[in-house]
Order: structure tokens, then C-alpha cells, then sequence
């Protein structure tokens, strides 16, 4: 079994939670923050997963999201480093969950073959599909390529027992989640699928997307990969992942998903 912990590496405070939804919400103008999260599995013999790399120090500063500490601190905290990272998954190629590439010298990158084409595609022509990647993570992630250093999958896919990528698209034509073994089930690691757990619920999805569509059978397919139990299915950016989980002993900024939530 799996230990799975939420480390916190930035936030956007002032975001009013309009911005969090496509349909009208009764105040639109209350506040509700986002937070930024990389995902590290820890396997039963010590093997370990990250999910996801955030964004760059350069990225923070250009786009204003401020960054709370750096990536590879996060992981420093919970007792590992960039360096002894083996297995990156990429969720999909938007500049939070895909700067900092260049901080795994030894990793394989774990990415959806549609999520490349769509990064490379005509599509990028668009300011309005484009405005949500960085040039230099694709091209890191090319380098990396032609390296011999990513793994592709089509749909589902094994990055290691235990752990498994299932390709839904919406948010990103290529995006992906990630299903864990832990003790209390298959814990989901929606990503962004659904960036707060009110998306999912609600039926209101975040307003960036590629495939609406596809997106809202993503919910449909977090929830059968999770058996069921919505406790299992984490979003990508909610605030209350810090309010439901115990905190890592390790690191105050981390929080462990795998243990039973406190409701």
C-alpha cells in the first residue's frame, strides 16, 4: 500500500471564486483562494512517485502567483530530493503542473501521448489555448524526448504496482489522473478534472477548458475509479484538502491523503 501526501508550494488568495466556475454563482465576488500542490507516493519498499513538478520560480514571477517555497524543498521536507525521483507523472502540461522539469536529472516523465500532440498542435496558434502552457516546459519536456527519458500511454496505463494513469482529456486535451493503492482504498488524484471539490460536485465546471464534455465525464470516471467514495477523489487546487486531511509529521505544508479523512 501507498502513502500519498499533498505538498502546498503556492497559492492565489485574492481570486474571487467566479473565476472557479463557468455557471453564474449566487456572489460571485466572494472570495475563494486556490492553492497549488505537487503529489509524492511513497511505495510499501520505499519506491517513489511524484505527480506533477509545479511551476518556475520565473513563472511565479511573471504571471503573479506567488510561490510559498520552491519544488524541490517540498520534497527535501518529506525526507527525499529531486535527484532520487525515478517516475514523474505529468497530469498534463499547463505552467503549474509542468515548470521545473530540469530539477529531475534521473526521471522517466509518465505523460498522455495526446497531451504532447496537443501542446505542439495548431491549437497553439490561439492565445486563448495557449496562454496556459510555457513554451520552455514543452520544450524541456521535448529535450527530455530526445533523451529517451518520457513514457507515453494511450488511455490507461502502469507507471509502477500499484499506481496507474488514466487519460480523460477536458481541461487539457491530454489531461490525466492518477489512481493509488493506499490502505484505504484507490485514492484518485483527479488533478485538474476538477480544481475544487465543488466543480465535481456541483456540476459547475472551472472555466478553463478544452472539451466541456469530456470533462464532466471525467467526474463520472473519478468516481468509478474510486469505487464510489468521493473521499477518495482529490481535486487539483481546493483549500479543504488542507481542512480534511491530517497533516504529514514530516512537513507542516504536506498533508497525507492516504490516511481516512476527518469528514
Amino acid at each position: 500500500m501507498w502513502q500519498v501526501f499533498a505538498s502546498r508550494y503556492g497559492a492565489h488568495e485574492a481570486r474571487a471564486a467566479q473565476a472557479n466556475f463557468i455557471m453564474p454563482l449566487p456572489d460571485p465576488h466572494e472570495l475563494m483562494p486556490l492553492d497549488y500542490f505537487v503529489w509524492l507516493l511513497r511505495g510499501p519498499e520505499g519506491q517513489e512517485v511524484l505527480v506533477d513538478t509545479g511551476f518556475h520560480p520565473e513563472t511565479a514571477a511573471k504571471r503573479g502567483r506567488p510561490l510559498m517555497r520552491p519544488v524541490e524543498d517540498c520534497l527535501r521536507a518529506l525526507g527525499t530530493s529531486a535527484e532520487a525521483i525515478r517516475d514523474v507523472v505529468i497530469t498534463h502540461l499547463h505552467y503549474d503542473h509542468a515548470g521545473n522539469l530540469d530539477l529531475f536529472p534521473n526521471a522517466r516523465f509518465h505523460i498522455q501521448d495526446r497531451e504532447i500532440a496537443f501542446a505542439t498542435s495548431r491549437h497553439m496558434c490561439s492565445p486563448c489555448l495557449r496562454h496556459v502552457f510555457e513554451v520552455e516546459d514543452v520544450v524541456r519536456l521535448v529535450r527530455a524526448l530526445y533523451a529517451d527519458r518520457v513514457v507515453f500511454h494511450s488511455g490507461e496505463g502502469e507507471v509502477t504496482p500499484g499506481v496507474t494513469v488514466h487519460g480523460i482529456g477536458g481541461h487539457s486535451d491530454g489531461l490525466q489522473m492518477v489512481r493509488v493503492a493506499t490502505a484505504r482504498g484507490p485514492l484518485v488524484i483527479a488533478g485538474d478534472a476538477s480544481h475544487f471539490y465543488a466543480n465535481m460536485q456541483r456540476e459547475n465546471p472551472f472555466p478553463i477548458v478544452y472539451d466541456l464534455g469530456a470533462m464532466v465525464q471525467g467526474w463520472r470516471r473519478a468516481r468509478k475509479l474510486a469505487g464510489g467514495d468521493e473521499s477518495l477523489i482529490i481535486p487539483g487546487h481546493d483549500p479543504l484538502v488542507r481542512a480534511r486531511f491530517p497533516v504529514s509529521e514530516q512537513d507542516p505544508e504536506s498533508w497525507r491523503l492516504d490516511l481516512a479523512p476527518y469528514s
